[in-house]
């Protein structure tokens, strides 16, 4: 990379943290349980609206992998989540009416946060229906698998999106709020996926599985980005730039090994597929505060008008994480 490229990049990432000192000002503190952060906390960050029914499993799950607090940012809930969070010991919560289009789908608003609150601490940001498994999270905490990072003087992990789905219409089984979701959706492509590398961040480009299959098939160059860099020791220079699929600086992107060897990686099996999918796509279809206008979702709305079967032949079973290393979906790396 050229030197005016890489000068190029720096006053993008100013740029970037400028806007966030200037979307944070958007954020109003319902519940600010901060001081209660220690060094060495690992903290989650998240964004949300209308999300009550997953939040009890969520939390629970995320406890127990061994986060000690959450930052979460509520975007104008009015179906009881935000008063649920605000009553959590270990949550802090801020609360919005302002466009999640225009803080760039929630990314300013976290990074304002992170900043502010993440700085010489292992952040992890993801979306209350993403839930991290990396290797041997079956029996070592998350907090094993970041001292393990620090000690190789690595900042950054990546993690690819994994689309889960039931087997049947996604209407056929009712999630019941505080219930693990991958009861019902425990169902996964384990291949039909391309990988490129973007040649400006560094960072890989995946996409694929059931959503190109089913929702974009004669397109699935427009079906959704599944690389995810959402966990990193987070430095009062770094911003995500892309939601959490590219930071800056790009040397951040790098968690994949260029010499033929592998690095560390995991997987966030992505429980979106539940009954609540299809009016949960109705209201993001009316916001239209998704990216490029919520096109993704008005694919949704017409393909969930035959109430599809997102199964198939080539469907596998989730069992644990040492199956998708198998896959070659992610990997231990020399983590031993």
């Amino acid at each position: 990379m050229g030197v005016i490229e890489r000068y190029r990049l720096r006053l993008e990432r100013k740029k970037f943290l400028l806007r966030a000192y200037r979307k944070g000002r958007e954020l109003r503190a319902v519940q600010d349980r901060t001081d209660r952060i220690r060094p060495g906390d690992i903290l989650l960050f998240s964004t949300l609206r209308n999300e009550k029914v997953r939040l009890p499993w969520f939390l629970q799950y995320y406890r127990d992998l061994g986060v000690r607090h959450f930052l979460m940012v509520d975007n104008n809930s009015d179906d009881g989540g935000a008063e649920y969070l605000a009553a959590q010991p270990d949550v802090s919560l801020w609360w919005t009416d302002r466009s999640y289009k225009k803080s760039r789908y929630g990314v300013d608003w976290l990074n304002r946060l992170q900043r502010r609150h993440g700085v010489g601490h292992w952040c992890l940001v993801v979306d209350v229906d993403e839930f991290l498994v990396y290797p041997f999270c079956d029996s070592r905490p998350l907090g094993a698998l970041c001292e393990w990072l620090d000690a190789s003087a690595i900042k950054s992990f990546g993690a690819m999106l994994l689309d889960m789905y039931p087997k049947g219409p996604l209407d056929a089984q009712p999630y019941a709020e505080g219930q693990d979701p991958l009861e019902i959706v425990c169902w996964f492509d384990p291949a039909n996926y391309t990988i490129s590398q973007n040649p400006t961040y560094g960072n890989l480009w995946i996409q694929g599985g059931p959503r190109a299959r089913v929702f974009f098939p004669g397109n699935p160059g427009r079906a959704p980005a599944l690389n995810k860099i959402p966990l990193v020791k987070w430095d009062a220079r770094y911003v995500y730039t892309s939601s959490t699929h590219m930071l800056l600086p790009r040397g951040l992107n790098r968690v994949y090994d260029e010499w033929g060897g592998e690095k560390a990686s995991g997987c966030l099996l992505h429980a979106k597929f539940l009954n609540t999918f299809a009016d949960k796509s109705a209201e993001e279809l009316k916001r239209r505060q998704h990216y490029a206008g919520g096109r993704e979702y008005e694919v949704y709305a017409e393909r969930l008008k035959a109430n599809p079967d997102l199964w198939c032949n080539w469907s596998e079973r989730y069992i644990n994480w040492r199956q998708l290393e198998i896959l070659g979906l992610m990997s231990k790396g020399n983590w031993a």
